[in-house]
């Protein structure tokens, strides 16, 4: 270590493994009951006609897919990190993430495609048979619900596959609706409007979704983390002169870190030592900020110019 520097790692929770490793259980179960709802709904879209089973049955095909990337996400990042990937493959449910929102946006296209075609050209539709397969599809999507609901807080890759399995239930909930509606007034349109339905349910939630994905892979600061607050509370702390380099970014969900060079009065460096300032340092951010893992390069004064120079 050279004179005036401190290369200080202070740790609020160990940097291994990530938010939706402890929800892959219920992932797993959500998947076995999406890909049996899916396998009746095409059964049922094809006995009955109706373009609104058919569309949530192709959005079941897109929850399936979303929630083995989820799965197969989870398994790579929680491999341990190598001399290559210092962290590891954790960035990978970041890029499930991704992917299942542009899966949902195509979805979603497609169902608004394919409901304006039905309204061009009018197909019968059985109602009571698709109230039946809707509602055997929506008991299901709301099971699968309940044992995301609390992951979904706690992870991007968690809420992509919840996304995936709460508009599919409200297109199940559209389903049904529709069906009762033939059922009741042989009003054939309701069926490509619940499509439209699902369809429009389908885009908003992605893109928010999608927005929270890319700041993630931007490299943005960890949501609810406010940089002026940080810095002006390290700057409130007895002896902390400057605080520069400072930066927070999110490896993936549950995994946010922070990095920053801290001047310290060398006098009050000398008397309190690095261990005792780095502690203050962590202290000081673990009791406002949510930051799992902070990387502090403590200072003396006069060493910023120095740096400048060398950079």
């Amino acid at each position: 270590m050279g004179a005036g520097h401190d290369h200080g790692h202070a740790h609020g929770a160990p940097l291994t493994g990530t938010a939706a490793a402890a929800y892959k259980g219920r992932l797993r179960i959500a998947l076995s009951i999406t890909l049996t709802v899916l396998v009746m709904e095409v059964i049922g879209g094809v006995v009955t006609g109706s373009l609104a089973l058919v569309a949530d049955a192709a959005h079941m095909a897109t929850d399936a897919v979303g929630l083995g990337m989820a799965l197969l996400a989870i398994h790579f990042a929680n491999r341990p990190p190598s001399t290559n990937r210092t962290f590891g493959l954790a960035r990978a449910e970041i890029l499930a993430a991704l992917a299942n929102c542009l899966l949902l946006l195509g979805v979603g296209g497609y169902v608004l495609y394919e409901a304006i075609e039905r309204f061009i050209t009018p197909t019968e539709t059985e109602g009571g048979l698709t109230v039946v397969f809707g509602l055997v599809g929506l008991v299901a999507n709301l099971v699968s619900l309940s044992l995301l609901m609390r992951g979904q807080k706690e992870s991007l890759n968690v809420r992509g596959a919840f996304l995936e399995v709460l508009s599919d239930a409200l297109g199940s909930l559209a389903v049904v609706v529709s069906a009762l509606v033939i059922m009741g007034t042989g009003w054939q349109a309701a069926d490509p409007i619940a499509s439209l339905l699902i369809g429009l349910m389908i885009i908003p939630r992605t893109v928010k979704l999608l927005r929270e994905t890319l700041n993630v892979l931007l490299e943005s600061a960890p949501k609810g983390v406010d940089m002026n607050e940080v810095r002006s509370h390290m700057l409130a702390l007895k002896g902390v002169e400057e605080v520069h380099d400072l930066h927070a970014w999110t490896i993936t969900s549950g995994m946010p870190v922070l990095s920053a060079h801290v001047v310290v009065d060398e006098e009050c460096l000398e008397r309190a030592g690095h261990e005792r300032v780095l502690h203050a340092l962590q202290e000081c951010l673990g009791d406002h900020f949510d930051v799992a893992h902070c990387t502090f390069q403590l200072e003396p004064s006069g060493h910023s110019a120095h740096e400048r120079v060398c950079h």
